[in-house]
Parts: structure tokens; C-alpha cells; sequence
């Protein structure tokens, strides 16, 4: 057991980002001022991202391999149709989603509820609406410490000019409806041409399903005393291609406590349902819904339940 714990964090530390302290951006991209996406809240919770906003706010700037974020959208919001240059991948914390696949979101569609999880290969258009009743949210891994640049569907670039958003070359919003204008030296990113969008990969219905696992899916399972690990990314799962990081579903039963263990690599937490206890070496951290926490590379941990009802987390490990 850990025996050194000196501090106990239930509210503010520099490793602990709080579902409730969530700071977003709401001109994260070049698609925010277009009616039917201006209501979404983007957050960079470790890690740049792929904000074109330079002042999008970091929650924890350390570099992981890996980059988290996080999407908040009410009912009827969309993301536009984009690519990315790296894996990404997202894990359904509240609402109901629709995920579309290709340059008009007509080429694939799945529609995904909590506990589920969808990986996104690279070099394919992907767009994703909340289409529930309620407020959603959406955890995200990004891939590397630099996952690049968006690349998005020509008409994103035809809608931004009607509310005065302009891409820059260099990934930053210029935003001439608050009189800002395009800095000497700097160019306007080109609209994406024929030939990118022809080099896109399309998938079908059956393609997409095969890049999500449902929450109650079939997956290699470990189960060890009160703790159930579903693998939903590794290399024998069916997303068992490269992404840079793993992906564990863990299930705690109540009055139970996890083997003490480290772990030489990232690690990080993000909780989906019930309090999670962590006992580090000299601290005890309490964990909440919506709540991702960065455990220090090498420091013994040990996950606890000490309350009347199950959690459910997810692990990310960082390759070593």
C-alpha cells in the first residue's frame, strides 16, 4: 500500500484539470461564426492542439506524446468537415453524437452515445454534431506532440468569409470583423483544391463502425480483483494500429483498490463516472466526472474506490 501521503487534492493542482474549471475557446476555428457551429466550446486540456486561435488558453502545457482536448456543444452544433494529420480519437462523456464521414458528411454516418469510443484514421474528412437533447461532451487524443494543422472541406472557407474569419498559411485565425488584418509577410491559407480533396480517403457505413467501440462491445478483457480493464486501443485490439498511446477502460467496484503500480511513460486519467481515488507517493488525489489528471512519469500510484458505487475511467499511456 502507499503509505507516504502527506497532501490530499480535492480541488485546485497543476497536474488535475476539473471538468467545472474547463477554460474554452469559442473562436477556436475558422468554421465558429458559421450559425449552427458558433455555440461550441473547444478546449486544450494537455498539450497545443490544433487551435488556430494563438490565444486558446492550455490547460497543462507538458509534453505527453500526446495531446487531450475536449468539445462541448449544445444540441444542433456542429464541427465541420475536416482532416487531421495524426490520430484522433474521442471518447463520448455526455450527449448523443453523430459522427459523418467525407467532404459533405455523406459518405458515412454513426451515431454514438456515452462510454463509446471512435478512432479516426488520418487522411479522411470527419465532421461530428451533438444530436441528443442535452449539453454534450467530447474527450479527445490527438496524436504526437505537434498533431499539425487542420485541413478542412473547401466550403468551411466559403462560409468563413461571409463572418470575416481568415486562415492564415500558419494555422491562425485573423479576424477582420473585429478590424484585425492579415500581417505583412503573412498569406491567407489557400482554400483546399480539388486534388486534396481527391487524395481523401472514403470509407463506408461498415468502415466507420469498424473504427468505434460501443460500450458494451466485446474487447480483450483483464479482470483483476475489483478492477476490470477493457482494452479499447492496443496493438491486439481491432484499432490496434499506430496511434502513439493506449487506451484502457477501467471499471472499479466499490470497496476496492487497484495493484500498486508505475508506469515509466504518460499516464492519464479521465474519469467517466463515480469518484476515483488516486494514491501517489505523497499526495491523494479525488477524482470526479469530466475530471483528466496527468499521474508524474515513474511515481507509484494506486487507484481506490472507497465509495458505494462503481467507477468508470479511462487510462492513456504514452509509449515509452
Amino acid at each position: 500500500m502507499v503509505d507516504k501521503v502527506q497532501f490530499e487534492s480535492v480541488e485546485a493542482h497543476p497536474r488535475i484539470v476539473r471538468y467545472d474549471d474547463l477554460r474554452p475557446c469559442y473562436d477556436a476555428f475558422i468554421d465558429t461564426r458559421t450559425p449552427g457551429s458558433d455555440k461550441k466550446e473547444n478546449f486544450t486540456i494537455i498539450g497545443p492542439g490544433v487551435s488556430e486561435n494563438p490565444n486558446q488558453f492550455v490547460h497543462i502545457a507538458e509534453p505527453h506524446g500526446f495531446n487531450i482536448g475536449g468539445a462541448r456543444q449544445p444540441p444542433k452544433c456542429v464541427n465541420s468537415q475536416h482532416s487531421h494529420l495524426t490520430a484522433e480519437v474521442f471518447f463520448i462523456h455526455k450527449g448523443q453524437w453523430a459522427f459523418r464521414l467525407g467532404e459533405h458528411g455523406e459518405d458515412a454516418e454513426i451515431i454514438l452515445n456515452p462510454g463509446d469510443l471512435i478512432s479516426i484514421p488520418t487522411n479522411v474528412f470527419r465532421g461530428f454534431e451533438n444530436i441528443g437533447d442535452d449539453l454534450g461532451y467530447l474527450w479527445g487524443i490527438l496524436g504526437g506532440d505537434d498533431p499539425g494543422k487542420v485541413l478542412w472541406a473547401p466550403y468551411v472557407f466559403d462560409m468563413a468569409k461571409d463572418y470575416g474569419l481568415v486562415l492564415l498559411e500558419n494555422g491562425n485565425l485573423v479576424d477582420t470583423a473585429k478590424g484585425e488584418t492579415i500581417p505583412a509577410g503573412s498569406q491567407a491559407m489557400p482554400v483546399t483544391s480539388q486534388s486534396q480533396v481527391d487524395a481523401m480517403s472514403n470509407f463506408t457505413k461498415q468502415e466507420l463502425r469498424d473504427c468505434c467501440v460501443m460500450s458494451d462491445e466485446s474487447v480483450p478483457v483483464l479482470t483483476r480483483g475489483g478492477l476490470t480493464m477493457r482494452k479499447l486501443i492496443a496493438p491486439d485490439t481491432k484499432l490496434g494500429w499506430d496511434h502513439g498511446f493506449g487506451i484502457n477502460h477501467m471499471a472499479l467496484m466499490p470497496g476496492t483498490a487497484a495493484d500498486q503500480l508505475r508506469y515509466p511513460g504518460p499516464e492519464v486519467l479521465f474519469v467517466q463516472s463515480g469518484e476515483l481515488k488516486v494514491k501517489l507517493e505523497e499526495e491523494l488525489w479525488r477524482l470526479f466526472p469530466g475530471d483528466t489528471a496527468t499521474v508524474p512519469k515513474g511515481v507509484s500510484r494506486q487507484f481506490v474506490n472507497d465509495t458505494e458505487n462503481a467507477v468508470e475511467f479511462l487510462r492513456v499511456r504514452g509509449d515509452i
